[in-house]
């Protein structure tokens, strides 16, 4: 994946709360739905490799 930021938070975009960079997906609206066993397609907005990204960091 490209050196960008993964994520972002910013006060106009869904009032703070941080979402995957490029989209107005929360994060974590993104990991409850991967936490209750559906595939990250269901949010076309997100690359996979935002969401692997994400993942990785969080858990490394």
């Amino acid at each position: 994946m490209e050196e960008r930021r993964i994520v972002s938070g910013d006060r106009e975009v869904m009032g703070d709360k941080l979402v995957f960079t490029g989209t107005c997906i929360e994060v974590e609206t993104l990991v409850d739905y991967l936490k209750a066993g559906h595939a990250p397609e269901g949010f076309p907005t997100v690359s996979r490799e935002q969401a692997e990204a994400y993942l990785e960091t969080t858990i490394s």
